[in-house]
């Protein structure tokens, strides 16, 4: 850990202490306010930490990353994403804990089998021999019978690999697409209205729910469906990045920084922040565990020369 990845502990004190300030002076009275300027004028180092904190708090950025815990953010409520700003600033862990709990989808919840928290995965074996890996804020419900074995991935990601059974198909419902198997080994994820298909050996059938379309996939190949229908199948004959999650390594190769951040978020039990819009664009390539989010964030910073400050529950990147 270096001083130029991450702030000292006492600096890293200050700055959540001039967050936690940011919010107590919205209503403040007199009496906060003089204690504000106390607190202000007892040190520069003070100082520089509100200027610090009133950046981040004024930055578009703080809203994206606040909106935390990845699934579902579209269909968030306007008090639900404020309270999680709220949370994502002042760095408190009493406040993360009510924004986790209001973010979270009960409903989608209520109806699954089986449930993975932030930065859990879990291993099952369904009633026909079929093994299911669960990866990180996953939520699966799975009904099988004489006839059908079917399971719904109701949001997150799951590998499957199905013990086969010519007399009963093996389907996944993700949203707006429909897998259909009878032996094989493939990954589904589905967050934030679009599904992605990823198999790793046999061939999976696809159809989309919106125009009855199909789609054949072989091993290797990958394809996503959103609401509009398929988009471009691809195709990786080594062992593919898609897959790497299960294996328990996070892999990118000359990604956009923006979406290795999207990606970590889903796996750190926090808000992960960046106030540089430049950083976004940055590509850079790293396999890193997916058990160590705060690892990757440090190695992160020193590959783009940037800083990290750990906070409680709250990593900012700068």
């Amino acid at each position: 850990m270096t001083a130029s990845s991450q702030t000292t502990t006492a600096d890293a004190q200050r700055l959540s202490e001039a967050l936690d300030w940011l919010i107590r002076l919205e209503d403040a009275d007199e009496d906060t306010r003089r204690a504000f300027e106390a607190w202000l004028q007892a040190s520069q180092e003070n100082e520089r930490a509100y200027r610090r904190a009133s950046q981040l708090w004024g930055s578009p950025l703080l809203d994206v990353a606040a909106e935390g815990l990845q699934h579902q953010a579209n269909h968030r409520h306007r008090q639900r994403r404020r309270l999680a700003r709220r949370a994502a600033a002042s760095a408190a862990g009493l406040l993360i804990a009510v924004a986790a709990v209001l973010q979270s989808d009960i409903p989608q919840r209520l109806q699954a089998d089986h449930v993975t928290s932030v930065g859990q995965r879990q291993q099952l074996q369904l009633a026909d021999g079929s093994r299911v890996l669960l990866n990180t804020d996953t939520a699966l419900a799975s009904r099988m019978d004489d006839y059908r074995r079917t399971t719904r991935l109701l949001y997150g990601e799951a590998y499957f690999d199905v013990a086969h059974d010519r007399s009963r198909p093996f389907e996944v419902d993700a949203g707006p697409v429909q897998v259909s198997v009878r032996g094989t080994a493939f990954a589904v994820r589905y967050l934030n209205e679009e599904a992605e298909v990823s198999v790793e050996r046999g061939e999976v059938d696809l159809r989309t729910r919106r125009n009855d379309s199909s789609v054949v996939l072989g091993a290797g190949d990958s394809i996503r469906v959103g609401p509009d229908g398929f988009g471009t199948r691809t195709h990786t004959a080594s062992s593919q990045p898609h897959l790497a999650w299960v294996q328990g390594r996070l892999v990118f190769d000359n990604c956009p920084l923006g979406e290795v951040l999207a990606e970590l978020r889903r796996y750190y039990p926090g808000w992960i922040i960046s106030t540089d819009e430049r950083l976004a664009g940055l590509n850079v390539t790293g396999n890193y565990r997916l058990d160590d989010p705060l690892g990757a964030m440090r190695s992160l910073a020193q590959v783009t020369s940037s800083r990290l400050h750990e906070l409680p529950h709250v990593l900012i990147l700068d």
